[in-house]
């Protein structure tokens, strides 16, 4: 009998687990589309808001970009009707970080309008969500693409 209940207290543990884990990777999936949707439509006012002012942009070929101007002015010169971004949502995974918000770990692909309609070949991505006074927003963000 000891063994059925500790069995079943198992199960519903694993099971709140589990859902508490799709609620958050749901809520990230969310946000990761909220802000490729605007970054691939040249939203800049959503992708003010969700970039924190103290982003940290890491790119294994740019480099590194502390500055959110910097980065949206980037992003408007180099991306806005040139380039869309495409998630591999089958390869996202979510993990919580207690106290500060989320990681975002997947592949993504580009299509670069201006030399192909081919999307590039799978790039690896690192986003940390932070949740601040209920908003979610990119805080850190590392991007790194095959053959580099």
């Amino acid at each position: 009998m000891m063994n059925v209940k500790f069995s079943l207290t198992l199960f519903f543990i694993m099971v709140a687990a589990s859902a508490i884990g799709q609620g958050l990777r749901g809520t990230i999936l969310h946000m990761d589309s909220v802000f490729f949707n605007a970054y691939n439509s040249c939203d800049m006012e959503t992708q003010t808001r969700l970039i924190s002012d103290s982003v940290e942009f890491y790119h294994d070929h740019s480099g590194l970009t502390t500055s959110k101007q910097e980065l949206l002015k980037g992003i408007k010169e180099n991306i806005c009707g040139k380039v869309t971004r495409v998630l591999d949502k089958e390869s996202v995974e979510v993990y919580p970080i207690p106290g500060f918000g989320a990681v975002e770990i997947g592949y993504h692909r580009f299509i670069n309008h201006q030399e192909s309609e081919k999307p590039s070949g799978p790039g690896r991505f690192v986003i940390f969500w932070r949740q601040k006074d209920g908003q979610w927003q990119l805080y850190r963000i590392a991007s790194m693409h095959a053959g580099s």
